[in-house]
């Protein structure tokens, strides 16, 4: 298998570019333009219309090459001073301007977001003993944040009236603190039982029970319980020992089919081999002994013989029967989930707030360009976002839920694709009437407008789908023909109901990649970088099928994440794409050629300079949450032996 992966890097994106290239839009260049009346403007042999009270897109001319400061002032208000001029561009030496303490705002906020609050978030999860200097430390980045930046805000001119940047911030500050509340109450819970109780005051059994919450007992209370999401136990109790496989020589297609051989388990206590093998994923003790299928020259056995199977055959090959431990109330489950959701929004959260302070910096997003940037922004930063969570799935991340191509260890969960397919019908449902905001009634639809309704009526009913094929129940529904046919007794589940293999999120996106492809503009440069991020777009979704036609070949099997290379791939064409798109705002492609800035290879690289250090802040969090559940389970070893 490593053979098909390895050309499999090679050759999907060279297909998936290959695919793409037709699609692209080409330019051609045009003489001066100047401007009529009645907002027509002429480019040598054509007229470029307005359409449809539309900016100034083409209608059957060519895309200009050069500015028209004319056309722009027709349709939008010149662009005032803003925090970024008066601290940088065209600063008065002669008066006094404190950049410096915006710079302090940026730091304080960015090491509390992006830094103590993703490592408070993987403690508070493995309750180590750091979760609460994780969170001071989040709480004192934030407060010094807030200083430097009232501070600035009380020596600097208003330049941005109307921002909402301060209040958006103050709402996630709220929010962070209403979850932290759930920690606070549980704390002191514990505390007033154990006071209670009268038991003898000791230092270290304190610190445990008391402080960190790791013994139950002092837990009386069940309704905080159902909100502490931390991840489960995967290395407490049991230890795999992997019987040998009988050396074979049969084709790899045969061997999947056979009846799979069984891992047994036993309690480490009794344990009295030293030949056990290395780390493996499994249950508690109180659930009995799980059987898992085995896989041979990996993590699990490092000395079995290399005639008897190859570890490239063997990727897929533990597959759990069943549920390890049963499955906690329908209600704790929802608490738990919205709990883990809002706390990992948080950072998704700062992210917005990041794009809201530039904008208010550099004061963008005015009068007549905020519709425009608002879509750019929040779309944009959707993919940007959904790119992060991909890669993060690649590395292992979500491996619990089955997630990560993987079989979950922790028993039934909806699928990824299922919540992918979620968040695309609620964005298609809303979208598809807001589009006619501050539109009059009666206003006849204009044709930018039907352009986007149409894709947001393609998100609703592709989510619904991709949601109904999701749905085991409807899975049931639509094979009850077959069943009926033969009997349920003689009906088997075929291998591939092991993996979820919907292709409508990533037809979604790559339908829309190819549509903004074509998205008409009216300079040459805004087709260009539209055209960009369009590909991109559809790059993940080309490489996503690559991802299902490969591991529909061979399905998971395995508990730990399988790491498909399309998927690296992918999420990295997701997410440069969707910073394209936030570059691709109107305001930022006008500034970009005002200045002399609009050069493809420039804005292309810095997006993919930006993704990659972002991938790395992903990788080094994953990984340290990694280190960190090693490090807390004695029985789950640091190095192989």
């Amino acid at each position: 298998m490593h053979s098909r992966w390895l050309s499999l890097i090679v050759t999907a994106p060279l297909l998936a570019i290959s695919f793409i290239g037709p699609l692209s839009v080409s330019a051609v260049p045009v003489a001066e333009a100047h401007t009529t009346r009645h907002g027509v403007t002429s480019s040598g042999d054509f007229l470029l219309v307005r359409r449809d009270n539309d900016h100034m897109h083409m209608h059957h001319g060519a895309p200009l090459t050069e500015l028209n400061e004319t056309a722009i002032i027709q349709w939008h208000d010149p662009t005032p001073p803003s925090y970024w001029s008066i601290d940088i561009e065209d600063r008065d030496p002669s008066v006094a301007r404190y950049p410096g303490l915006m710079a302090l705002h940026v730091i304080f906020m960015t090491l509390a977001f992006f830094v103590a609050l993703p490592v408070g978030i993987a403690m508070r999860a493995l309750k180590h003993s750091w979760h609460g200097l994780a969170v001071v430390a989040f709480y004192s980045l934030c407060a010094l944040g807030c200083a430097s930046g009232t501070l600035y805000t009380k020596l600097t001119p208003d330049m941005y009236e109307g921002s909402t940047h301060a209040s958006h911030g103050y709402l996630v500050l709220i929010l962070s603190l209403c979850l932290s509340a759930v920690d606070i109450t549980r704390f002191l819970v514990r505390l007033y039982v154990f006071i209670k109780s009268r038991s003898r005051f000791a230092l270290k059994p304190f610190w445990q029970n008391i402080v960190l919450g790791r013994n139950e007992v002092y837990d009386v209370t069940t309704k905080y319980n159902g909100l502490d999401a931390e991840d489960p136990s995967e290395f407490d109790v049991a230890e795999m020992k992997p019987l040998r496989l009988p050396e074979t020589r049969e084709p790899l297609h045969v061997r999947r089919n056979q009846p799979i051989a069984i891992i047994q388990t036993q309690d480490l206590d009794d344990a009295e081999d030293d030949e056990t093998e290395p780390w493996v994923n499994n249950s508690r003790s109180s659930q009995g002994a799980i059987h898992y299928t085995q896989s041979e020259r990996t993590v699990f056995q490092a000395n079995s013989p290399r005639d008897s199977r190859h570890s490239d055959e063997t990727l897929h090959d533990f597959k759990l029967p069943g549920p390890i431990e049963p499955q906690a109330p329908l209600t704790i489950r929802i608490c738990q989930g919205a709990f883990a959701t809002l706390e990992r929004a948080l950072v998704f959260a700062a992210f917005g707030m990041t794009l809201s302070g530039i904008v208010v910096y550099t004061g963008g997003c005015r009068e007549s360009y905020v519709n425009g940037c608002l879509a750019h922004l929040i779309k944009g930063g959707i993919f940007w976002c959904y790119g992060l969570v991909t890669f993060a799935r690649y590395l292992g991340s979500f491996s619990e839920l089955g997630w990560a191509w993987n079989i979950s260890p922790t028993g039934e969960h909806v699928s990824a694709e299922f919540v992918e397919s979620l968040v695309i019908f609620l964005y298609g449902i809303t979208n598809t009437w807001m589009e006619r905001f501050g539109v009059h009634s009666g206003d006849p639809y204009t044709t930018k407008q039907v352009q986007h309704i149409s894709i947001a009526v393609m998100f609703w009913f592709a989510g619904l789908i991709g949601m109904g094929i999701e749905s085991k129940r409807v899975r049931r529904w639509l094979a009850a023909s077959a069943v009926a046919a033969v009997g349920s007794a003689e009906a088997s589940e075929p291998p591939s109901y092991r993996g979820s293999f919907n292709p409508f999120p990533a037809l979604v996106i790559g339908v829309t990649g190819a549509a903004m492809s074509a998205h008409a503009q009216t300079y040459l440069f805004q087709v260009q970088i539209h055209e960009l991020w369009g590909r991109l777009l559809l790059g993940f979704s080309v490489l996503r099928c690559f991802t299902y036609f490969f591991v529909w070949l061979g399905p998971p099997r395995s508990i730990l994440p399988s790491r498909p290379p399309t998927e690296a791939l992918a999420s990295f064409f997701l997410a440069c794409g969707g910073l394209v798109f936030i570059f691709s705002t109107e305001e930022v492609t006008i500034a970009a050629m005002r200045k002399g800035r609009d050069d493809m290879m420039m804005f292309l690289n810095l997006a993919v300079a930006i993704t990659c250090f972002a991938f790395c802040w992903t990788f080094c969090i994953v990984a340290m949450k990694g280190w960190l559940k090693s490090r807390s389970s004695p029985r789950y070893p640091l190095s192989a032996p």
